[in-house]
């Protein structure tokens, strides 16, 4: 492809991927698909007209992914505003979560061994990224709920990408070891390793809190981010949970008044860091954004259509999908005491962490000669089954919202007339029956 194709042809994605968003808000829905189905169209042209070789895919979307990966964390922890009135909404979606995605994992793993004739190790493996929410997905799907279940929609999705990647690695690391995937010493031994990634994400966040106050050059956010995925990266080199130091630095950046300690912000100007933080956020945003364009744009343009050869994919992407569902439906009667509850329960789509995790697991090295039937057809079939019944879910409930919002004006509108007319009443009566009224 010339120079000129692709300076026409990027712009043009770009524009596509913010039009996608657009559509998206208005009808609710999710616009990965329409990126994902666009990537789809182009890999069948590019076909037609004989271009067979995409081996650099191979490289470049787990690249994209992981930066993905880094600023959707780091949106996400930005967009968190921890008050003590909002603790209550902030530990149910902690709670479910964590329970919700451990339930997934479990029932999805023993499917996988018991129906498909996975081993125990490599059923785990391949249940966890299939058991995560997508918080890129989820967080813009939110837009037309209420503000409290919108806001447990936010703190579940983070949570939930958190939690599943630090379990997919501890995962992986317990494996390689030879060691059970559940006892008291791996689980203490991980706790005093969280804890310890927590204090020094703590310093580490003080240090970029300090160059964001001190750099006076134009360009200092993209320097903050560079450092962010070079921490994240040592981290991974380590085999450290290096997600939680990008999620702790977001989140302290965005509460930093509620959540520093009192000896860091002594040592730091406030006021000018909650004045960058706006800018940080823009900037976070616009290349989230660009990023996830472009990965889903790839992901899709891999998918080779004639791989479906089988009903097989769409069966078991049913079935996968069927459990999450179930659990999650049976999740929300137990808590909130209804046979039919809201409709959070359709809000668990599959994304860009699922696709990530799923692409690092030909890198494991006891799966490298495993074969499987959960490949990427299947995972795909899940992805858009968890969408579709999401902007299903969206778009009834924002249908609901809008037909009692229009019911409360109503009401307002006839107690005001109701005012009216007993305040003409009033003024038409003799005085004294006046004072009767």
């Amino acid at each position: 492809m010339s120079t000129l194709s692709i300076l026409i042809v990027l712009p043009l994605l770009i524009v596509f991927s913010y039009i996608f968003d657009l559509i998206a808000k208005k009808t609710k829905f999710p616009a990965v698909i329409l990126l994902m189905f666009t990537g789809i169209l182009i890999r069948v042209g590019t076909t037609v007209y004989g271009v067979s070789e995409f081996g650099f895919l191979d490289n470049l979307i787990p690249v994209l992914g992981t930066i993905g990966l880094i600023l959707i964390v780091l949106e996400g922890a930005l967009e968190l505003d921890i008050t003590a009135e909002k603790l209550p909404v902030i530990l149910k979606g902690f709670l479910a979560a964590g329970i919700i995605l451990i339930l997934n994992i479990i029932a999805i793993s023993f499917a996988f061994e018991h129906f498909l004739g996975m081993s125990a190790q490599a059923a785990v493996v391949y249940a966890t990224p299939l058991s995560i929410i997508s918080s890129a997905v989820a967080i813009p799907s939110s837009a037309g709920l209420r503000e409290q279940e919108k806001e447990f929609v936010v703190y579940e999705s983070t949570f939930s990408d958190i939690l599943g990647i630090m379990i997919f690695n501890y995962a992986i690391r317990q494996f390689e070891t030879n060691q059970a995937l559940v006892s008291a010493e791996s689980l203490i031994a991980l706790g005093l390793q969280i804890l310890g990634v927590i204090v020094v994400s703590l310093l580490i966040t003080f240090c970029l809190f300090y160059l964001l106050q001190k750099i006076e050059h134009h360009v200092k956010f993209f320097l903050i981010l560079a450092l962010l995925i070079l921490v994240y990266a040592f981290g991974k080199f380590f085999h450290l949970p290096a997600l939680v130091t990008i999620f702790i630095f977001g989140l302290f950046l965005s509460n930093v008044n509620a959540l520093l300690p009192d000896f860091m912000k002594q040592r730091l100007d406030i006021e000018a860091t909650e004045k960058g933080l706006h800018e940080f956020h823009i900037l976070t945003a616009e290349s989230t954004f660009l990023v996830k364009t472009f990965f889903f744009l790839f992901f899709g343009f891999s998918i080779d259509l004639t791989a479906f050869t089988s009903i097989d994919p769409f069966l078991y992407g049913l079935m996968i999908f069927g459990i999450m569902l179930g659990l999650r439906y049976a999740y929300f009667i137990v808590t909130t005491f209804k046979i039919s509850p809201s409709s959070l329960v359709f809000i668990s789509p599959r994304g860009l962490i699922s696709i990530l995790l799923f692409l690092q697991i030909s890198e494991v090295g006891f799966l490298k000669d495993v074969t499987t039937l959960v490949d990427e057809k299947v995972l795909l079939v899940v992805i858009l089954a968890s969408m579709l019944v999401m902007t299903r879910g969206t778009m009834k409930k924002t249908k609901t919202a809008v037909e009692e919002t229009e019911e409360i004006e109503e009401n307002e509108e006839e107690t005001a007339i109701d005012i009216l007319m007993q305040e003409d009443n009033n003024e038409t009566l003799p005085p004294a029956e006046a004072d009767k009224e």
